[in-house]
C-alpha cells in the first residue's frame, strides 16, 4: 500500500464524507469510503484501514447523542451481533481478495437498492412494530455485513425502523451500537491482519480528516437536506460497487 498523491486524493475525501455520514447522518454513507478506498488498495486494507477511523469518529459523534438512543434496541442488535461478526471473521479467513472484494462490491449494489426502495415508497418500514428475535436477527447481519465490509447500516436500519424510533433515537441508537461493534471487530482484524502497521500508520495521517468530517456531519444534520447527501451516496456506491464486482468476476 503505498501513500502516494492518488492515494490521498482518493483517501481524503471520502474520509470526510464518512465522517460527515457518522456525524449527522445515522452512518450511512460511511460505507462508501470503504468500496471506494478498494479501488486503489487492497480490498481488505480498504476495511482495516477505515475501521481505526470509524471508531474515531464513533467517539467524536457520542457525546451530542448520548443516552438518547433506544436501550432495548440497541441491546438486541449487539447481542445479535457477537455471532455476525464471528461469521464474518471466518469467512474472511477462508476466502481470496477477489471474493472479499466481489463481498464488498454486492453489498454496495445491495445498499444502494435497500435505500431508494425505502424512500421511494416501495419498501414500507416505519412504525410496524417488531419483536426480540427481528432485533436479533438484525443485529447478527449488522455484525456480518459490518465486519466484511464496514456496511452494518442496512439491517439495524430496517429493524429501527420497523420498531418506530425517533429520528434521534434513530442517530444515537446507531451511534452505541457501531462505536460498541467497531470496538469488537478490532481484536480479530488484528489477529486476521486486515489491520497492518501500514494501515494503522495510514490512520494517523488520516485522522484529522476523520474528526473534521464527525464535526461538519454534527453540525449538518439539521441544516444539510438529507437527499442531497444521500443522492450522492447512491451514486458514489454504485459506481464503485459495480466496478469492485467486474474486477472479482474479471
Amino acid at each position: 500500500m503505498a501513500f502516494n498523491l492518488i492515494f490521498f486524493a482518493v483517501a481524503i475525501p471520502a474520509v470526510i464524507f464518512a465522517g460527515v455520514s457518522k456525524g449527522g447522518f445515522a452512518g450511512g454513507g460511511a460505507f462508501a469510503a470503504t468500496p471506494i478506498l478498494a479501488l486503489v488498495i487492497p480490498p481488505g486494507h480498504a476495511v482495516g484501514l477505515m475501521l481505526p477511523l470509524l471508531m474515531m469518529m464513533d467517539v467524536a459523534t457520542l457525546k451530542p447523542y448520548w443516552g438518547k438512543w433506544d436501550r432495548t434496541a440497541a441491546k438486541l442488535l449487539l447481542i445479535g451481533a457477537l455471532p455476525g461478526v464471528a461469521l464474518g471473521a471466518a469467512i474472511y479467513h477462508l476466502t481470496n481478495p477477489n471474493v472479499f472484494k466481489l463481498l464488498i462490491g454486492v453489498i454496495s449494489i445491495g445498499f444502494v437498492a435497500f435505500q431508494l426502495a425505502r424512500t421511494s415508497g416501495l419498501l414500507r418500514l416505519r412504525g410496524q412494530g417488531v419483536g426480540p428475535r427481528a432485533g436479533l436477527f438484525a443485529g447478527f447481519g449488522t455484525g456480518f455485513t459490518s465486519f466484511i465490509a464496514n456496511a452494518g447500516s442496512p439491517p439495524a436500519a430496517v429493524y429501527l425502523l420497523l420498531k418506530g424510533v425517533t429520528k434521534t433515537e434513530y442517530q444515537a441508537t446507531n451511534v452505541i451500537v457501531f462505536w460498541l461493534v467497531n470496538l469488537i471487530k478490532f481484536v480479530p482484524f488484528l489477529s486476521l491482519g486486515i489491520a497492518t502497521r501500514q494501515t494503522i500508520l495510514a490512520d494517523l495521517l488520516l485522522a484529522p480528516f476523520a474528526v473534521l468530517g464527525a464535526w461538519l456531519g454534527i453540525r449538518a444534520h439539521h441544516a444539510l437536506p438529507e437527499r442531497w447527501f444521500f443522492g450522492l451516496t447512491y451514486v458514489l456506491l454504485t459506481l464503485t460497487g459495480t466496478k469492485l464486482i467486474l474486477d472479482a468476476l474479471g
